[in-house]
């Protein structure tokens, strides 16, 4: 991206949000990387990069461990290990060894479900390969701590069983001359000690005449000689020969092992790149979770449709504080390029501006941004920013005049793939002839279809926004009762500036108050009250609108609640209506056994009973008694409309019916639990409780019945 002047980056503070880029990384790669940060313009480049930071982002929020665990810079090494005859010690190829373990345990990482789940991060290894032979290779020589093993070569092996049997060799002989010397009282209080890798004896300086061998030197109190003794002269010589032949050959091996991996040099440097990379996108990710970065609908072309935007830096000071940063909401398209912001000084007009050039930097760097996810940001080419005073007593320029000499470069370069910020367009000089110049340096932007921001105070700017396409005017929410700004953008009318009601507020007295007044043109005082009062009544429908909004949420709410306490009710009913049918069934379902068994029984009797009548007799019975229910039923009904139940006892003389087949009689006699009934002409024995005691209607009733 092309930026004017060169100081753009740090008008936006974007060299602040790299700097807290680079504390995230842990490797090099990632801290260069994040000084180097570029800003690209090209949408694929973009596009990958912003993608790579979100599905990390959601690797760390999902609590899920990705195995990026390599954070050394072994650049330097793997250098050295491509030039021809170098060797890399033990110690230089740990590191290494442990680099192609970590970029293994990525690849595993990587399976098939996750190259799907997380397709751009997979893209980091998508042109290398892991190479098993580097670790075998390696292991073959060295074990874990960097030393090279016994058997890494023959000679190696032989030199260090013949070393280990001198030095035992050597012990069990020094530790005789120093016992001998002790015995003597000719050793010091140290009994033994090193010089130039061979070892000595401590003996007092008087006797150090008594003692054969090779004096190595004397303490700096001069009471102590270290003298190395006769006996043990040839065994350091023999273990000094071997020591040597030991280094000689250890070196043999590890440039012998460096020549052999010297060819996957640009494999491995490959792998530091691809730790490197990930550590960079790690970065990125965990600025994001700490500046709540989304990731917006990205497109090719210049356009801004930001919801809920945060400034990031001040996001995060407000979060470390516990304080609300105010969002921005705005759309610049083809049709409305240009936004006019007034309003009061110190009410956000430039922290607005800051907002959404800073996102539009970071967006176009890749990296994930505090806004809505349903925001869509376009792609930019320039960014011009002109913000505060730019006086240059280099060029002898006065503030006006750099002012001018910027808005020039603006007009020359600007096009539609440019986005510029201009605070206070036309300030420092007459407010008429500042104004005019202003109106029509907007005006020749707005013909090379830039996007862009402006702050202003000047009413004919406000006023050309309202009747020129491509051009909004937008104001800065003022709390004019306490003198507060309430930082949020209103976009569709201009704002006041609050001159006299801020004047009032702090104490200025009336009479200068008044006379100022009069000095102002009386529409312009107009015009500024009428914005004032208009902003009132916006706040006002606003506050209105939130208190709408939340009633329309709390009913549906309450509708959602009604809905699960209705569904509730639907499905016990329909609990209550399959209990039934279930009921239904098992009674059917014993009825057809019953009836089963008891025409297997009818068989049976058919077999065996000579009387074949009396078993017809039964099946018709059976087969036929749900129409005996029917007759049964419509004599209830014909009953009932003759003869009306009492809930009364039966005694001799009652009129009652039978429960059974609903016969009506008189009661004769009761014996005991049993009544006598006359039923026409006979009489029957029946249960008294298969009785029910009745009364005769009346004609008149039965009619109308």
């Amino acid at each position: 991206m092309r930026l004017y002047p060169e100081s753009a980056i740090s008008q936006l503070e974007f060299d602040k949000v790299k700097a807290l880029l680079k504390e995230n990384g842990k490797t090099e790669y990632a801290k260069q990387k994040a000084e180097q940060l570029r800003i690209h313009t090209r949408k694929e480049y973009i596009d990958v990069e912003l993608r790579q930071t979100y599905e990390y982002k959601l690797i760390l929020q999902q609590g899920q461990y990705f195995p990026n665990d390599f954070t050394l810079n072994i650049h330097r090494d793997i250098k050295l290990l491509g030039i021809p005859g170098a060797m890399l010690t033990g110690e230089q190829w740990i590191p290494i060894r442990k680099l192609t373990e970590n970029i293994h345990s990525i690849f595993r990482w990587f399976d098939a479900e996750r190259r799907m789940a997380y397709p751009y991060l997979s893209k980091v290894i998508a042109g290398t390969y892991y190479e098993k032979q580097i670790i075998e290779w390696i292991d073959e020589v060295l074990d874990e701590t960097g030393t090279v093993k016994d058997n890494a070569s023959a000679d190696l092996q032989k030199i260090r069983m013949n070393l280990f049997r001198k030095r035992n060799e050597l012990r069990r002989m020094f530790e005789k001359v120093v016992a001998k010397l002790t015995k003597a009282g000719f050793s010091a209080d140290i009994d033994e000690s090193f010089s130039n890798g061979r070892r000595v004896v401590a003996v007092f300086s008087e006797h150090k005449r008594q003692v054969k061998g090779i004096l190595h030197g004397e303490s700096d109190s001069r009471k102590t000689a270290f003298i190395e003794p006769e006996e043990t002269i040839q065994l350091n010589n023999d273990v000094y020969a071997l020591e040597n032949d030991e280094i000689k050959e250890i070196q043999r091996i590890l440039r012998e092992l460096t020549a052999r991996l010297s060819i996957y040099a640009p494999l491995i440097q490959q792998y530091l790149d691809i730790t490197g990379e990930y550590d960079f996108i790690l970065a990125k990710a965990r600025l994001a979770i700490a500046m709540n970065g989304q990731l917006p609908s990205l497109s090719d072309k210049a356009h801004i449709q930001l919801i809920d935007a945060h400034h990031p830096l001040l996001y995060l000071y407000n979060k470390a504080s516990g304080k609300k940063t105010i969002p921005v909401t705005l759309t610049l398209d083809d049709k409305n390029r240009i936004l006019v912001i007034s309003g009061p000084n110190a009410g956000g007009k430039t922290v607005t501006m800051k907002t959404i050039g800073l996102n539009q930097m970071m967006l176009q760097s890749g990296l994930l941004v505090p806004v809505h996810p349903d925001s869509q940001m376009g792609i930019f080419k320039q960014l011009f920013i002109h913000i505060g005073d730019t006086q240059n007593l280099e060029f002898e320029l006065s503030t006006y005049s750099s002012h001018l000499l910027h808005m020039k470069y603006f007009i020359e370069t600007a096009n539609g793939k440019t986005m510029f910020f201009i605070d206070e367009l036309g300030s420092g000089s007459d407010p008429n002839l500042g104004g005019a110049f202003a109106e029509v340096i907007m005006g020749e932007l707005s013909r090379r279809h830039a996007f862009g921001i402006v702050t202003t105070h000047y009413l004919n700017l406000k006023v050309m926004a309202n009747h020129t396409q491509g051009i909004i005017n937008g104001a800065m929410q003022f709390d004019e009762v306490r003198l507060q700004p309430l930082y949020k953008l209103i976009v569709g009318k201009p704002g006041s500036s609050y001159t006299f009601a801020i004047a009032e507020r702090i104490g200025l007295p009336p009479h200068m108050i008044n006379k100022a007044r009069k000095l102002v043109d009386e529409d312009h005082f107009k015009l500024d009250r009428l914005l004032n009062n208009t902003e009132k009544d916006l706040q006002q429908l606003d506050k209105e609108k939130k208190e709408l909004n939340r009633l329309l949420k709390e009913n549906e709410k309450l509708k959602k609640e009604m809905e699960i306490v209705l569904n509730k009710e639907k499905h016990l009913q329909q609990i209550e209506l399959l209990k039934n049918q279930n009921r239904i069934s098992e009674e059917r379902l014993v009825y057809l056994k019953d009836m089963e068994r008891k025409l297997k029984q009818i068989v049976l009797d058919w077999k065996k009973s000579e009387d074949k009548s009396q078993v017809v007799k039964n099946l018709q019975q059976l087969l036929f008694k749900s129409k005996e229910e029917i007759v049964v039923n419509k004599l209830a009904k014909k009953v009932d409309k003759k003869y009306k139940e009492l809930n009364q006892n039966i005694i001799v003389g009652s009129l009652v019916k039978l429960k059974k087949n609903y016969q009506v009689g008189e009661v004769k006699e009761i014996r005991g639990k049993r009544a006598i009934v006359q039923i026409g002409v006979l009489p029957m024995n029946v249960n008294i409780s298969d009785l029910i005691s009745v009364e005769k209607l009346e004609e008149n009733n039965q009619s109308q019945v």
